[in-house]
């Protein structure tokens, strides 16, 4: 692992900044397509495959390491969110070109800062109603993480569905030159998503915690009828096999439950609680018809 001062060599070992005017220098170095995957540290399979689509599509990879302070709301240990960036960087040591991990005064140099971004109304419904202000954090540093970087394209997984939604609204409200680039959500074996917190589950945890991608199969083989869709997450909600926060068909663009006029994606997205722990599954179907 390399780290600052030094401009990146012509090797495929990856170098360590924490400063922006040292993340300025080693971009303004690199030549042709870039690629941003921005993380929040505690690196697992689900954000490798990030990397490796990122990898895929663009010369040259960032990743930022930064656990960010705006997205926690009242009641939500910021100072208990685990770090380990030790451990993420030998994770990704040769995989990405450069990995930015910034202190909090460095990103914020006046906190709270004086002017952020807002995440509008799509940031206070599903996710953002139960952790009010959360998204507007969220786009805050995103957008400030977007310009450091400055990317051709960025990469974010399609399991947090309400988070790429609003972030590609920002990208486009906000002309930022930059491509958001949805990558498959990641399983295990048996279908289950993969996040960080199935560690907290027991094995049989795991298993009711199928619910979820059983839901998520049955709207999808319900497509493309929008009925049948919904039908599909009814039949699951009345079920009740965990603890359902909600199982809903929306519009995309405006993450409103789809009416029944309703064509074209159809963003289907799950949220519940398996012991204690609240787990996400999302996916896009298309409906063509009532």
């Amino acid at each position: 692992m390399r780290k600052d001062p030094a401009v990146p060599e012509s090797t495929p070992r990856t170098t360590l900044v924490t400063t922006k005017s040292a993340l300025r220098e080693h971009r303004a170095a690199m030549d042709g397509t870039v690629a941003a995957v921005l993380t929040m540290g505690s690196l697992h399979a689900g954000h490798l495959a990030l990397v490796e689509r990122a990898r895929e599509l663009a010369d040259h990879v960032i990743l930022t390491d930064f656990v960010n302070p705006l997205q926690f709301g009242p009641g939500e240990d910021y100072e208990a969110y685990p770090r380990d960036l030790e451990a993420d960087l030998a994770l990704v040591d040769g995989l990405v070109d450069l990995v930015f991990a910034p202190g909090v005064e460095e990103m914020y140099p006046v906190m709270p800062p004086t002017v952020s971004v807002s995440a509008g109304r799509a940031g206070t419904v599903l996710e953002g109603a139960a952790r009010p202000g959360h998204f507007d954090g969220v786009v805050t540093v995103v957008a400030k993480l977007l310009r450091l970087t400055d990317p051709h394209l960025s990469v974010f997984g399609r399991k947090d569905a309400q988070q790429l939604a609003i972030i590609q609204r920002l990208v486009a409200d906000l002309d930022l030159p930059v491509r958001i680039e949805p990558v498959e959500i990641q399983r295990e074996e048996t279908g289950l998503a993969r996040s960080s917190r199935n560690a907290y589950l027991s094995a049989a945890g795991k298993e009711q915690a199928l619910a979820l991608s059983r839901t998520i199969a049955a709207a999808l083989a319900a497509a493309p009828s929008l009925a049948g869709i919904q039908d599909a997450l009814e039949a699951a909600r009345e079920r009740a096999e965990i603890d359902w926060d909600y199982a809903l068909a929306l519009d995309p663009a405006t993450l409103e439950p789809a009416g029944p006029d309703h064509r074209g994606e159809v963003l289907v997205v799950l949220a519940g609680r398996v012991e204690g722990t609240r787990l996400l599954d999302a996916a896009v179907a298309v409906a063509t018809a009532p």
